[in-house]
């Protein structure tokens, strides 16, 4: 073999090293971008998994609260305005006129009771939350706290009403109810400060504040059961969940929804 054969051999040789070599980078660099593109459908199919998973339950939870607010309604309400009626017939007929003022005062007892069972079973079946605005909807819980009298909460907002589907005015409400249950168990708050605005940007913010004790959001996040339950019910409704806590500075919660689609 002479020089020129041999050279034109090493040249060659050379020539499928290389796009041997380039060969093996270009399958290498697909794999890993077929990879990629895999682990990313995975992600997308388990979100999408989860999403469906998470919307199931609140629907049901929500049957459930509907069956037991029927139940209620149906059963134990219908005993309570029997025991009224038995009790105002025993007044009006006058068999035992030595207690009657004690009868009467029994008729009120049931007759409350009624009311604060018939406003239950109204929440629990979701008429209340279909028949009303998101912003009466927060008023109301904001009215049954401050009668407690444990704590001063406000409510301020921009608008009266908020074209909400049903699922996010659940949603919105029940993260409401949540903060506000922790605050009055165990951040020994003063005050509470909840907002619901919006603005060209954003659809609608809810920000919900409490001046108590506060928490290392870091140090729960695996055993923050209530916390972890009402970021599902945002991720549910495509929001955006936001926590800020340090010990001694309260908590603030922040809610925003981008469109209202």
């Amino acid at each position: 073999m002479g020089k020129t054969e041999l050279l034109i051999t090493i040249i060659l040789f050379n020539l499928f090293f290389v796009l041997f070599v380039a060969a093996i980078m270009v399958y290498i660099k697909k794999y890993r971008l077929r990879k990629r593109e895999y682990q990313n459908e995975i992600k997308v199919t388990n979100e999408i998994h989860q999403k469906e998973l998470l919307t199931t339950q609140l629907e049901i939870q929500q049957i459930t609260m509907q069956q037991l607010g029927r139940d209620l309604h149906d059963n134990i309400g219908q005993k309570l305005t029997l025991a009224s009626l038995y009790a105002q017939q025993l007044v009006y007929e006058q068999k035992v006129p030595q207690v009657s003022d004690r009868i009467e005062q029994i008729c009120q007892i049931i007759n409350s009771s009624l009311e604060d069972l018939r406003s239950l079973s109204k929440n629990l079946t979701n008429d209340n939350i279909s028949e009303n605005e998101i912003v009466t909807l927060i008023q109301e819980e904001v009215n049954n706290v401050n009668a407690l009298k444990k704590c001063a909460v406000t409510f301020n907002y921009d608008k009266e009403s908020f074209d909400l589907e049903f699922v996010k005015k659940n949603v919105l409400l029940r993260i409401t109810q949540e903060f506000l249950q922790n605050s009055l168990k165990h951040a020994d708050c003063r005050n509470i400060n909840i907002k619901l605005t919006s603005s060209p940007e954003v659809y609608l913010t809810l920000t919900l504040e409490d001046d108590g004790l506060g928490f290392e959001y870091a140090n729960i996040k695996s055993d923050g059961i209530g916390l972890a339950n009402m970021k599902k019910r945002t991720e549910i409704i495509g929001g955006q969940f936001m926590l800020e806590s340090r010990p001694n500075f309260g908590t603030k919660l922040t809610i925003i929804l981008d469109n209202q689609i």
